[in-house]
């Protein structure tokens, strides 16, 4: 026999057999049958197929990982001005700026490794033994032996190890992890598979769902990588992490402050010869030059500020993986949404309970009571179907709760629910009478009733125009997406003797309508989302007309609903107009490859994508969005390590709370950036000054006295415009555009145009100031010795201390992009007006403490010169202010 077996015939030509083929097919392409394989021949399968697990992506790849945080832009910036550092003999700072570089380095470093972690993740949704039938008999094995022709024999509260098909029995299936639907499906070995995809299959059951009741014996097709839960863990392995927009930004920073740098340096070097220096001497001028105009604070200015947007954002309940993942959440323009668990509680609900002629019902008594013994489940230890649960939830809130060993005590006989007539009954002594009890679908249940209870609860017969008004009833209710069912009941003399009688003659007690309720908070979030000018969309599993009315009752639009089926006809062209048509949509029965292919197509679009969800079958999207957000208490683990944020109280308000914070990191970004830019231009004119004059008029700053603003007295201030609290009307405005920079025109107009032109006057006045005061004039002889000497320390001292003085300015007004200093509160950012008493002190320290006059060549101030400098800040903020007010409009 062996002679007619094709090579390989069980590994990895599974997925070329078709699972959802008659059984008989099935198994002879398995070369298996009913009772399973024999011990030798999963052996044998074993070696061919490999272990049923998922496949490690592990690799000794982290050195080149760890090497491209270390070549960043603006890594690489640092590095050029570590080397300078240490050439122009500050050995000190070069040490400091490497360190710098290793420390973010290693941060950015091991926030990717996460990505890993995703694919490991969904290793833990396979158990770790299963039973199948091995040479004929039962037996329990690792899960990692399980092999295609394996026979599994699964039970309630069983998770399934293997993609498989069902060779007889029946069971319900809680597949939301690959499928997002709440409520659990009912998967049968003897009836038609018409389905549209094999996810929604009525035969097939899949690895990691878990199995919440009945039986069946289930013949295994595939394992391991190409099992569907394998095919995600692919699909998430190969989605690659983008650039956050911020990390794109501080790159285009980067090579603007790199630009600036260089070409100050390398203009200086002619300008300094024309001035009278040695070329040694105006290449090494030119060099502590570059090196003073680098922003060595930059970048952890930006990491410290996004660690600040961090903790704020655990505050209100969301953990966020990457640094940069707070600024691209807050420029957010769209967020696809998943439904179940997301914007509802992931929980069944009875929303509405009509009498049996349709009418809202009042008194529930007698319908909770036959609610209470139509069940299996058990609601003190919230076990059983969903659905029950809730009914059982209902009953006891209208006065019937039933302990469950009383139920069963007086049931006399239990008709199961058949998934093929959609009902199930009990018979039941009450009181020394016997009652049957019935639920189900009202397609099902309508037909088996001969009467119907009132509101009064008077039993009236069933005339065929009240039978049309019920079905209008159940259609309306339909309609509004609640799964409705119908509760009917009897008296019987005696025990039926067949569940066709028990099921007959009925009496109608009544319509239930459950669903799935959205959170309650969700539709303020939406609101809020809306006013921020954030597009929600819906990608959710579930059907069309429930997510659709979910939809609509937390306020999203819902204007088009496209099905999976229909998305998969869609060329890419529509599916573009379809986006960006205005309006916003629900795709429902969405499979992971339809959300990849959403999120691809937003950000083509332009768009910045937020994508939420919670089930393994979110993994792949989640990784692919600019941010993934995931539910932290109802999510799963897969879900959580493949986003890139994790909502702790799965509150989906949080996520507008995170952006708000995100936008807030983003301006705060731009403010110390702002702030930053602005001591240019009054650093920068002093050198170019010398230069011009030929040498004529000394030298108005030292390098020194230059790092020790940028080192010294700018650092604190920087970092505290990064705790700066949100501007008035942050959640008002529509999101910035993707292509929108840090660093824009009106920033520079600002940093340079106003504040650094202004400032760098100011600066020059108060140098020149104090050398006419001392009879200095043009070419006067200022070196060591000669008598103006003191004189020019202290006119060099002046430029220092105006320069200070201006920061002061430059803080205040950096800390609004539009609004006024008044609408913020000029003490509202303690942490500033702390950072702006250290440099003041600072700079007191480096003008009057002698070894710090010798070491950074300053000299005491006298008390005019303080005076002359008291009204800078005023003046740099108030020229400032009159900008953004002259431009609020624009």
């Amino acid at each position: 026999m062996t002679t007619h077996l094709k090579p390989k015939p069980d590994a990895g030509e599974s997925p070329a057999i078709d699972a959802r083929e008659p059984v008989a097919r099935l198994l002879r392409d398995l070369r298996t049958g009913v009772t399973g394989l024999t011990a030798r021949e999963a052996a044998r399968r074993l070696q061919v197929s490999g272990p049923n697990a998922l496949p490690s992506h592990r690799g000794a790849r982290w050195p080149l990982a760890l090497l491209r945080q270390l070549v960043h832009p603006l890594a690489l910036l640092l590095w050029v001005a570590a080397g300078l550092a240490w050439f122009a003999g500050t050995t000190s700072l070069a040490i400091a700026i490497v360190g710098v570089i290793l420390l973010n380095g290693l941060l950015a470093f091991f926030q990717e490794q996460q990505a890993e972690k995703a694919v490991e993740a969904l290793g833990r949704y396979l158990p770790d033994r299963a039973t199948v039938l091995r040479d004929g008999s039962v037996c329990h094995v690792p899960a990692t032996e399980i092999v295609p022709g394996d026979v599994l024999v699964l039970a309630e509260g069983d998770r399934v190890p293997a993609d498989a098909r069902l060779v007889e029995g029946t069971l319900d299936v809680d597949a939301s992890m690959l499928t997002g639907e709440s409520a659990p499906v009912t998967r049968m070995a003897d009836v038609p598979d018409d389905a549209s995809r094999p996810l929604e299959s009525p035969v097939l059951v899949f690895s990691g769902t878990v199995c919440v009741a009945g039986a069946a014996h289930a013949v295994v097709h595939a394992t391991g990588r190409h099992t569907e839960i394998g095919r995600i863990a692919s699909l998430s392995a190969r989605v690659g992490r983008e650039e956050s927009p911020l990390e794109r930004q501080v790159r285009r920073v980067a090579w603007l402050i790199a630009g600036v740098a260089v070409v100050v340096g390398l203009a200086f070097l002619p300008l300094g010869w024309l001035a009278g220096l040695s070329w040694s001497a105006a290449f090494v001028f030119a060099i502590g030059l570059l090196v003073a105009n680098v922003p060595e604070g930059l970048l952890p200015t930006i990491t410290l500020a996004l660690a600040a947007g961090v903790r704020s954002m655990a505050k209100e309940g969301a953990l966020v993986k990457r640094l940069s993942a707070v600024e691209t959440l807050g420029s957010t323009t769209v967020i696809c949404t998943d439904k179940t668990g997301t914007l509802t509680r992931n929980a069944m609900h009875v929303e509405e309970v009509r009498d049996g002629l349709g009418v809202t019902l009042e008194d529930a008594g007698v319908l909770a009571a036959s609610l209470a013994r139509c069940s299996t489940a058990d609601l003190a230890s919230e076990s059983g179907d969903p659905t029950e649960l809730a009914l059982l939830g209902y009953a006891a809130g209208h006065g019937t709760a039933l302990e469950p060993t009383t139920r069963e005590t007086e049931r006399l006989t239990l008709y199961s629910f058949d998934p093929r007539l959609k009902r199930m009954s009990t018979v039941d002594s009450i009181g020394g009478s016997l009652y049957v009890a019935t639920k189900g679908a009202p397609e099902q249940i309508l037909p088996r009733c001969s009467s119907a209870y009132d509101t009064s609860g008077a039993e009236l017969p069933l005339t065929p125009g009240l039978r049309e008004r019920i079905s209008e009833r159940v259609d309306e209710m339909a309609g509004r997406a609640l799964r409705v069912l119908a509760v009917a009941r009897r008296g019987v003399p005696a025990l039926p003797g067949s569940r066709e009688e028990a099921e007959s003659d009925l009496c109608l007690l009544g319509l239930v309508g459950l669903v799935d309720p959205p959170r309650p908070e969700v539709a303020a979030a939406v609101a809020n989302c809306h006013s921020a000018g954030i597009t929600v969309h819906v990608v959710t599993g579930d059907n069309g007309l429930t997510a659709a009315e979910i939809a609509r009752r937390v306020g999203i639009g819902a204007d088009r609903v496209i099905s999976g089926d229909e998305l998969a006809k869609m060329p890419e062209p529509a599916l573009d107009e379809a986006l960006t048509a205005g309006g916003e949509i629900v795709f429902a029965r969405a499979a992971p490859e339809d959300k990849l292919r959403i999120a691809d197509a937003l950000r083509d679009c332009g768009e910045v994508v937020a994508m939420t969800g919670d089930g393994v079958n979110d993994a792949p999207a989640l990784r692919r969005a600019d941010i993934g957000v995931a539910m932290g208490v109802g999510g799963t683990d897969v879900a959580k390590e493949a986003a890139t944020v994790v909502l702790t109280d799965d509150n989906f308000a949080t996520i507008v709370a995170g952006v708000r914070e995100g936008r807030r990191v983003f301006d705060n970004v731009r403010k110390f950036v702002l702030y930053i830019f602005a001591h240019a231009v009054p650093e920068v004119l002093p050198f170019l000054l010398f230069a011009v004059s030929g040498g004529l008029i000394p030298l108005p700053l030292t390098v020194l006295q230059i790092l020790a603003i940028d080192l010294g007295t700018e650092t604190l201030p920087a970092l505290a415009l990064g705790r700066e609290p949100a501007e008035p009307g942050l959640m008002a405005r529509g999101p910035r555009r993707r292509s929108e920079g840090v660093v824009t025109g009106r920033m520079l107009l600002r940093a340079w145009g106003i504040m650094g032109l202004l400032s760098g006057i100011l600066v020059l006045g108060a140098y020149f100031a104090v050398l006419y005061a001392a009879g200095w004039h043009p070419g006067a002889d200022v070196s060591a010795g000669a008598p103006l000497h003191h004189a020019y320390l202290q006119a060099t001292t002046a430029t220092f201390a105006a320069i200070v003085f201006c920061q002061i300015g430059t803080a205040f007004a950096s800390r609004t992009e539009r609004v006024s200093l008044r609408a913020v509160g000029l003490t509202t950012n303690r942490l500033l007006l702390g950072g702006i008493a250290f440099e003041l002190v600072f700079a007191a320290a480096l003008i009057y403490l002698p070894p710090l006059q010798t070491m950074f060549g300053t000299a005491a101030l006298p008390a005019w010169v303080i005076a002359l400098m008291l009204p800078m800040p005023v003046l740099v903020w108030g020229a400032d202010e009159l900008f953004r007010r002259a431009t609020r409009g624009g």
